[in-house]
């Protein structure tokens, strides 16, 4: 059985629903065991052994490519790892495939770290710095403006058919109001938006560990994510 460290994030959920949409079924063939980053578990020694960077999600799966145990960290790693043993979500051909990993890429070097931003300054931070709000939420709404154009063009994020990049993208933009959003400025994304929050796999992947997650609202868990623990030697 695949084991996921993770907690309900949108790094978290993109492998919830990857696996879920590759027929792989929780508590059958794949386990989700919280670790959770507002307590600091992601700071204890035997998650550090698997991710080493102390972000979720983790993966462990018992049966690697040789047969023998695996483990990876990094979402967007773990999301490339599950298509190639599954041989699903990512394209054969090269011309297809590489189209699929730049708009992945395109997630994991802007969307996820630049609506996190946007996120912190305008919603956690503890005090609001006009200058950082006012540069995320516009860098927000460039991110969204060229998937909405992309998508003009493209029934999906990747190309013609649902892939990774779609799984990879979508979580982030579930938080589209805080991210300072009007859908009415975006409407093929809203149209695609729509398409993949329809997706049955989705609605479950979604709703992965999302009952164990609370408000921020306690300065321990503050301290955790945003303070000094984040920068201490381990």
């Amino acid at each position: 059985m695949i084991t996921v460290y993770s907690w309900p994030t949108p790094n978290g959920h993109k492998v919830h629903i990857m696996l879920e949409e590759c027929g792989l079924q929780l508590g059958r063939d794949w386990q989700a065991l919280p670790v959770n980053i507002g307590a600091g578990e992601q700071f204890t020694p035997e998650f550090l052994a698997i991710s080493p960077n102390n972000k979720i999600p983790a993966l462990l799966d018992p049966d690697g490519p040789d047969g023998e145990p695996i483990t990876l960290f990094e979402s967007g790693a773990i999301l490339l790892y599950l298509a190639a043993q599954t041989g699903q979500f990512l394209p054969s051909s090269d011309r297809e495939k590489f189209e699929v990993l730049q708009w992945l890429m395109f997630q994991m070097g802007g969307v996820g770290p630049m609506l996190g931003q946007a996120h912190h300054f305008r919603i956690y931070a503890p005090e609001k710095i006009d200058y950082a709000v006012k540069r995320y939420t516009n860098e927000a709404k460039r991110l969204y403006g060229v998937m909405d154009k992309r998508l003009q063009h493209s029934a999906f994020i990747g190309g013609d058919h649902y892939s990774i990049a779609d799984m990879a993208i979508f979580p982030w933009l579930r938080s589209w109001a805080d991210q300072g959003i009007d859908w009415a400025d975006f409407p093929s994304l809203k149209r695609w938006f729509d398409l993949v929050a329809a997706r049955p796999a989705v609605q479950r992947g979604v709703q992965v560990l999302a009952h164990l997650r609370k408000p921020l609202t306690d300065n321990t868990a503050r301290g955790m994510l945003f303070g000094s623990a984040q920068y201490q030697k381990r």
